[in-house]
């Protein structure tokens, strides 16, 4: 039987919440019933259709604080029918990963009408959160209440409510008893054993990154294969992406698609990023050059102070300016990216990867140029090995302690705070009101938000290349950042279950444009390594009178083994055979399914035929 949308009910008053939205304290009442009318309203009027609800009644809000917060969710039939709309992918009963349907539900291993765990918290939360944000605007010129927040048709109305403060934020809610087996796994027993992000056996090789950084990105693709097509998500369709929330235009149609959309022209965008972004991009480095030279400066001022002295106190100063510089270069990426954020925001990118890929490129070239350039300066310009060492290891160190400070320390500090006030009141509440969830809300609603990988990769990204770049000359990089990661993971496992709120999943079929970065900083750590082994005093005796054919050799060597990398990377698949396999079979089937469908219209048209004719001749 085919249950349509509009048949669904969004009345219910009791439901399993898994989304919080919390308004500001001052919100007017009548913005509040148009917001809940528009989120339960039928997909066919503009809706969303889903289930609503405040999370404290009339007499709780009367004696409570946090009287803003609502409750979201969806019924299982919904939540199905959101399944199929968004492509999600899950496994069939013959072990094949196919895109979900409503019509061939029971085609699905683990799908029983009676139960409502078929899909997981988290596909729910990713349903809900794809519908909240596809709520656009139709005939409202403003939002009720709000005569300065202006609205046009296609606008996204949840974004617009955060942009207008009217919506502080939108979260899901964990599941407690996940996330307790979680922190037994990931933190609780403190040892060495496999986590789910970030790790692999071949970083312990890093010391021999020349072959290593090809193995451990290649092995990573083919566990990035595995993982994802047991997740549903390598063959999830993705085409056709809906526009990001914040994209905005004069709402028009697809001509792809057919559906109604913004539309923005690409010319405009253009000239955003050629005339605005790219000088921003130019100008940033050239600043972050000009305190390189300072960096030079106050190093020359240290090595004089203490050649004049000698004393042990200047010795320790010599490390000062490493020291400094580091704090500088950390502080300088973390403004920076607040502007390439917002700039590449204004340049208005229709879809999610397109907008993501352009705020990489932007923070990627700037994060290089700032944490690597003095080392670059300071090996093939200055080429002082010592001072070289001294510098990689001290931007290496102090970068890795500033960030398990911000990251990590703090934020956890702050959370166990504020986790100790939220007890004390739950303790004071009448035992009528639901106090579990009161406080779980309540305490999650308070949680730092995790604002996705981003960070977490060009964290990894930045160590890669201090580990690789310059292995030769700090071999002892490569251990530094063993230690760090096996710290970092546990951390980030802790920051996950207790200080971060728990986000939304985004499904993806690799790590994208993150790889890319990789691969190209592992073939410069090729060139880098050769050029600093061909500068050493040892290679140097071997050619006493003729530097040219040092030099013939040097590049003789580096062509080599970047032959070898590549043979390396081409040698070993991406996708192991099994998940080749898998994939090979899935689009011979959906070729086949799509032949006798059109099989099926020609012989139906092959029909009407002769009905036709029969009918012209008893008319004639």
């Amino acid at each position: 039987m085919k249950v349509s949308l509009s048949a669904l009910d969004t009345c219910e008053s009791s439901f399993t919440p898994l989304v919080v939205i919390e308004l500001a304290q001052d919100v007017k009442d009548e913005t509040k019933e148009w917001l809940k009318n528009r989120i339960i309203a039928k997909k066919k009027d503009g809706g969303a259709q889903l289930l609503f609800r405040p999370l404290l009644n009339k007499y709780e809000k009367e004696t409570l604080e946090n009287q803003n917060l609502y409750l979201v969710g969806a019924s299982n039939i919904r939540l199905l029918l959101g399944a199929e709309a968004v492509g999600l992918v899950k496994e069939c009963n013959d072990n094949t990963m196919r895109a979900f349907t409503y019509g061939t539900r029971h085609n699905f291993k683990g799908f029983d009408d009676n139960n409502d765990d078929f899909l997981t918290m988290a596909e729910c939360q990713f349903i809900i959160k794809h519908e909240l944000e596809n709520l656009r605007a139709r005939d409202e010129k403003m939002i009720p209440g709000y005569p300065q927040a202006k609205l046009y048709p296609g606008k996204s109305l949840l974004r617009r409510l955060l942009t207008s403060g009217i919506v502080i934020q939108v979260f899901p809610l964990h599941d407690n008893e996940a996330l307790k087996k979680l922190e037994d796994t990931w933190y609780t027993r403190f040892t060495f054993k496999f986590q789910p992000v970030d790790y692999d056996k071949y970083v312990i090789f890093a010391s021999f990154n020349l072959i290593w950084s090809t193995v451990i990105l290649e092995v990573w693709k083919r566990g990035c294969a595995n993982m994802t097509y047991r997740w549903g998500t390598l063959a999830m369709k993705r085409q056709f992406e809906e526009p990001r929330p914040g994209f905005h235009g004069v709402l028009g149609i697809n001509s792809v698609t057919g559906r109604e959309e913004p539309l923005y022209s690409s010319y405009k965008r253009q000239l955003r990023i050629y005339l605005v972004s790219l000088p921003f991009v130019c100008l940033c480095l050239y600043f972050s050059l000009y305190v390189m030279m300072i960096y030079f400066d106050m190093e020359a001022w240290a090595l004089a102070l203490h050649e004049d002295s000698g004393s042990e106190w200047t010795s320790v100063l010599l490390y000062v300016p490493s020291i400094i510089y580091a704090v500088v270069i950390e502080i300088m990426n973390r403004l920076y990216r607040y502007a390439a954020e917002f700039l590449t925001s204004w340049e208005n990118h229709r879809l999610e990867s397109a907008y993501q890929n352009h705020l990489i490129l932007k923070v990627l070239v700037f994060n290089f140029l700032n944490c690597f350039a003095s080392l670059f300066y300071i090996a093939f310009v200055l080429m002082d090995m010592k001072l070289l060492r001294q510098s990689l290891a001290t931007l290496l160190i102090t970068s890795q302690i500033l960030n398990q400070i911000v990251e990590s320390l703090l934020p956890y500090w702050l959370q166990r705070k504020h986790h100790l006030r939220v007890k004390k009141k739950v303790q004071a509440l009448k035992a009528d009101i639901d106090a579990t969830l009161y406080e779980q809300v309540v305490l999650e609603k308070e949680m730092g938000t995790y604002l996705g990988t981003f960070d977490d990769y060009l964290e990894l990204f930045l160590q890669f290349g201090y580990v690789s770049l310059f292995s030769c000359v700090y071999p002892l990089a490569a251990a530094f950042a063993v230690l760090n990661n096996f710290t970092e993971v546990n951390s980030d496992a802790l920051k996950m279950c207790r200080v971060f709120k728990r986000p939304f999943s985004e499904p993806s079929a690799s790590i994208g444009v993150w790889q890319l970065a990789f691969e190209t900083m592992s073939v410069i750590s090729v060139v880098t390594n050769c050029a600093l082994i061909g500068m050493s005093p040892q290679v140097n005796a071997l050619f006493p009178e003729s530097k040219a054919d040092l030099i013939l050799i040097v590049v003789a060597v580096e062509h080599a083994l970047l032959a070898v990398k590549f043979i390396l990377a081409f040698a070993i698949p991406d996708k192991p055979r099994h998940i080749q396999m898998k994939l090979a079979r899935l689009e011979f089937e959906s070729l086949e399914a799509l032949k006798q469908q059109q099989m099926k219209l020609v012989a139906e048209n092959l029909k009407d035929e002769p009905r036709e004719e029969s009918g012209k001749e008893k008319a004639s």
